[in-house]
């Protein structure tokens, strides 16, 4: 692997962990970066996705204490999930790379404009306890639609998943984020097995960057407390309408 290319992978995994412990959004600095150097999409997609993974798992055992006091709703909204991620990363695996490659602008744009009304998306507290409820019909389907975008994409779908789960599931935005952080965990760890079964993974870059993002995450903290959110925010969503214009111009 050349040095340019390796130093911009630990850079971009750096920054990523960094921005996901802060305001979210270190897929599109993952995924540009992969394409960057050269993979091609559906493997940089798949990569990305195993990059940010340990994210997801400390995210869930942070609140660990919480989901237990939930477990049925987790568990059913856990399953659908699974099913949906699965779903996804098939559909995805069923694209020839060119075919993937025109749709990423337009998916990258999208998860832009998601990602940038966050803010205005953040789940209000409803009225009800944050003990546990059964998931209702709505909150299901809205799941497993969520997930398959999860298992095809990804990028925004945090903010995503917030917007739906808030619309559903009662309680403050604690109890959420605890729900969030366990379905993006399940809807990943699916997906990978997919992209390992399907043999699209690049692993040299996967090892590089992983433990890249893990100290960016660890650095992130320090940095939230002297970054304001709002200035991460705008960077993202900067990297964000970069990369999708620049996959507009390479056709």
């Amino acid at each position: 692997m050349p040095l340019a290319d390796l130093m911009l992978l630990i850079l971009s995994g750096f920054l990523a962990g960094v921005v996901n412990a802060i305001a979210g959004g270190g897929t599109f600095l993952t995924f540009g970066a992969l394409t960057l150097v050269g993979l091609p999409p559906i493997a940089a997609n798949a990569t990305s996705s195993i990059t940010q993974f340990p994210g997801y798992i400390t995210s869930t055992l942070a609140y660990w204490g919480d989901l237990k006091r939930m477990w049925r709703s987790a568990v059913l909204l856990g399953l659908v999930s699974a099913l949906g991620s699965g779903a996804g990363a098939l559909i995805l695996l069923a694209l020839s790379n060119p075919s993937f490659r025109a749709m990423v602008p337009w998916l990258l744009l999208a998860a832009t404009a998601l990602f940038a009304a966050g803010p205005w998306l953040k789940p209000k507290s409803r009225a009800g306890t944050n003990e546990d409820e059964k998931a209702s019909f709505v909150a299901l389907v809205l799941q497993f639609l969520t997930s398959i975008y999860g298992g095809f994409f990804g990028a925004g779908m945090g903010v995503m998943m917030l917007a739906t789960l808030g619309l559903t599931q009662r309680g403050d935005y604690h109890r959420l984020n605890a729900l969030k952080n366990l379905f993006a965990a399940i809807i990943a760890a699916v997906a990978i097995v997919v992209f390992v079964g399907g043999g699209v993974v690049a692993w040299p870059e996967a090892i590089v960057m992983i433990p890249a993002v893990a100290l960016g995450g660890y650095a992130g903290v320090w940095t939230a407390r002297r970054v304001p959110q709002t200035i991460v925010r705008l960077v993202v969503i900067a990297v964000g309408l970069l990369l999708a214009f620049y996959y507009f111009a390479q056709g």
